[in-house]
């Protein structure tokens, strides 16, 4: 995946030029690149940036040169894509469509550099992670809201949107403490949903293998100085391995406001799922069940001016129901979480470039029936539709961040500098600094140099800490992980063509992860140090540019990325549940073509290997047998049917059948195909 480059758009010649809050230029929320100008005066344009993701619409040009779409994940201050300090991976609305992804992390495993582990298919539970770090240490966000689990990252991705309400998805790599506050800790992922243009709907369903079906529809109003969305979606499966079959709906709705002085966001959504867990947690115990909720709201605003204030407020509640063994209650959990949020951030351009300054405060929550303090039996909490079971436990911790940033954009030189202080209450009463600094050198408009050193640190989660089964057992003593992390990289994109390359290094210390310390022994959560070290290498070729308009070949990507780590510390471990078992190696590669008329056709492959071991069990016990993963190779195809409002396609994933495992001894499913329709009407 790439970054996006947006499309030629029609000419438009200015004579005179102004920076009032009213100006054409201002508006327009981009970094305006004008021949006749100085570099200097360039970099005093700041206010044309864009403020945030949801106020850019892509497909503007100036006198026939494309304006960079700002960057919202890559510094506190908004910088042009061409100008950042750091590389941010987008994944474009036009390679959501030409995919043959139907789910979130379908698309996520296009980008070499991320780790997606499935348990259940379709992205029923899925554990995403980026440059060797774990799910637990990623921070996953919905239009810049973390949505990040702080009872277990195994369910951190449960969105409630599916790929048709996503105009994009942004990655960042490595430590971003300084931007995201303290959870931040190998990098974050930005889902931005789809602005509305002009009013319309749009509906979809399909069906396919394993007795699938799904459907969904939404549709957008938009006025002057209103915009709303509206979607739902449902998907079932009886699934393709045993006891694998789900129910899953969504349910989301975005507004916005804008005025010349003020622009304002807010965002409702609901997921729910139940499904077979088959032996998603352990192997002897191949019934487990689950069931999850979750209820996100927020808003947030922007005022216009020298001096832009931005408040944003939200609210996740989470709930979880878990069976070890389906319809028994033997290792029967509940578990009720709630986060609120509320940041005030102030960004100021003057002459020596633009600060940011901010605070958040956060408070995570839990009602449990397994995790946290025991509570007094009359405070004991009834769990809603379930008579007679109660939450016995909980915990609650608060955190508070402070944020400083400065960045400067000079002729051919960037620099962005900031500082986290943070403080939690689960840790101590004293204030933690986590700075950072990137830099970049961009000396022609088709290269560009970038390095960073940046400083983060994760807090156990919830489960980390307390929970506890015949199988696993959590420790109330662990650290936060701490991470110090340095990148560098090239980038180089002539007209048709686009080179990133970049390394990295990861030196981190008390580090977290679930253990065992013998053939016999149960798992156990643990800190110890660990370095990691990597590098990839990614290409993009526009194929009608290199080989004419009329090329039925559009566009070839290729990426591979590598990862080694050298654990140093903690003692001899028997085998790892996840910290240690990495990916190696990650080649992935696609093609998208124009076959005829109006069909059309993309093609993925994606070839893998991950290193740690699994014990091998037959059915419900263990052998003892200690097997290494195997690598896999999956290849997927899309054939559609395009035209003004409607299309028809057929997917395939997994074309060879091939049989493999993201967690050792839960199956993945072989050939899955899938045929729909899609059909957008304007109003």
């Amino acid at each position: 995946m790439n970054k996006t480059y947006l499309r030629h758009g029609c000419h438009a010649t200015f004579k005179c030029f102004s920076r009032k809050s009213y100006a054409l230029l201002t508006c327009l929320h981009r970094e305006i690149k004008i021949g006749v100008l100085s570099a200097a005066t360039l970099s005093a344009c700041a206010p044309a940036i864009a403020f945030c993701s949801h106020f850019i619409s892509g497909g503007d040009t100036i006198t026939g040169r494309e304006l960079g779409e700002a960057v919202v994940t890559a510094s506190r201050t908004p910088i042009a894509a061409d100008k950042a300090a750091r590389i941010v991976t987008v994944i474009s609305r036009k390679q959501i469509e030409e995919s043959g992804a139907t789910t979130v992390n379908d698309l996520l495993k296009a980008v070499s550099e991320v780790d997606v582990r499935q348990r259940g298919a379709l992205g029923i539970q899925t554990d995403i992670s980026i440059n060797g770090g774990t799910f637990d240490q990623l921070t996953i966000l919905l239009n810049g809201v973390s949505i990040s689990n702080p009872q277990t990252g195994h369910l951190s991705a449960d969105f409630p949107v599916s790929t048709e309400d996503i105009e994009r998805i942004e990655i960042l790599e490595g430590a971003a403490g300084r931007l995201f506050g303290s959870q931040a800790f190998s990098g974050a992922i930005n889902i931005i949903t789809r602005d509305v243009k002009h009013s319309g709907v749009h509906g979809e369903a399909a069906a396919g293998s394993f007795g699938t079906l799904g459907v969904g529809a939404g549709g957008g109003i938009k006025s002057d100085m209103f915009a709303h969305y509206m979607s739902g979606s449902f998907t079932r499966t009886d699934g393709g391995a045993d006891n694998s079959a789900f129910n899953k709906g969504n349910v989301y709705y975005s507004g916005k406001y804008r005025t010349d002085g003020l622009r304002a966001f807010w965002q409702a959504g609901y997921a729910g799922k139940e499904y077979g867990a088959n032996t998603f947690y352990s192997a002897a115990y191949p019934n487990q069940w689950e069931s999850n909720q979750r209820i996100i709201v927020s808003a947030g605003a922007e005022t216009g001016g020298k001096i832009r204030l931005r408040p944003q407020l939200s609210w996740i509640r989470s709930y979880d129901h878990f069976e070890l063994i389906k319809r028994s209650p033997v290792g029967e959990n509940f578990h009720r979480g709630d986060v609120f949020s509320f940041s005030l951030n102030a960004t100021a351009s003057w002459a020596l470039g633009q600060t940011a300054i901010g605070a958040e405060l956060r408070s995570d929550n839990i009602l449990s029936s397994n995790l946290g303090r025991p509570l007094d039996s009359v405070r004991y909490v009834e769990v809603a539709g379930h008579d007679g079971k109660y939450y016995t436990r909980s915990d609650h911790r608060t955190d508070i961040n402070y944020f400083v940033e400065h960045s400067v954009v000079a002729g051919i030189f960037t620099f962005s500098a900031g500082l986290l202080a943070n403080r939690n209450t689960a840790v101590n009463e004293s204030f933690r600094l986590y700075p950072g600094v990137d830099v970049s050198l961009h000396p022609s408009e088709q290269m560009r140099l970038f390095a960073s050193w940046n400083k983060a640190m994760r807090l156990p989660s919830f489960t980390d800490l307390y929970y506890k089964s015949p199988t696993q057992e959590g420790n109330v003593g662990l650290k936060p992980e701490k991470v110090s992390s340095a990148r560098i990289g090239l980038e180089w994109h002539p007209a048709a063509f686009r080179l990133l390359v970049q390394g990295y290094y990861n030196h981190c210390t008390d580090m977290i992860d679930w253990v065992m310390y013998s053939a016999t022994d149960i798992y156990h959560s643990t800190n110890f140090k660990l370095d990691n070290y990597g590098y990839s290498v990614g290409a993009t070729a526009d194929l009608r540019t290199l080989l004419g308009e009329n090329s039925h070949l559009r566009t070839l990507t290729a990426s591979y990325a590598y990862i080694y780590q050298d654990k140093n510390s903690g003692g001899t471990i028997y085998r790892s549940n996840y910290a240690l078992e990495y990916l190696r190696h990650k080649f992935t590669a696609s093609l998208s073509g124009h076959i005829l008329s109006r069909l059309y056709a993309s093609a993925s492959f994606s070839w893998q290997k991950r290193m740690g071991t699994y014990i091998k069990y037959a059915g419900a016990k263990s052998t003892g047998e200690q097997m290494r993963y195997s690598p896999y190779a999956l290849l997927g195809m899309k054939v559609y049917w395009k035209a003004a409002g409607y299309e028809l396609y057929v997917t395939g994933d997994n074309l060879t059948a091939h049989r493999y495992y993201d967690y050792g001894n839960v199956q993945q499913p072989g050939l899955w195909i899938m045929a729909g329709a899609k059909i957008n009407i304007d109003l």
